[in-house]
């Protein structure tokens, strides 16, 4: 519901126009987390590996800074469902490594 979901501009196969985020959501949630990726990647280790990896690929800048608001977004919801403390260093035992 914060509208950073990519969407695809497909009809058929005459028209492939590019993908872009739904807007379908909060406008000032999302206008936010755009505003805090550029610090995120500064100095969050993970939205900066993330940041770096798509960069690398070759792909915008801006799509990079999307996908740190998807994972600012996935960060926060984490945080306040568990109740925990933010940890730099913390991996799931689900991951495998």
């Amino acid at each position: 519901y914060a509208g950073l979901t990519p969407m695809i501009r497909k009809s058929g196969s005459s028209v492939n126009g590019r993908s872009r985020i739904s807007k379908i959501g909060n406008q000032k949630l999302r206008n936010l987390l755009f505003m805090c990726s550029f610090n995120a990647c500064k100095y969050n280790k993970a939205c900066q590996d993330i940041y770096d990896r798509i960069v690398a690929k070759g792909k915008s800048k801006k799509l990079a800074l999307i996908a740190v608001c998807n994972k600012l977004l996935k960060q926060a919801f984490a945080i306040a469902k568990s109740g925990l403390v933010y940890d730099d260093s913390y991996r799931s035992t689900l991951a495998k490594n």
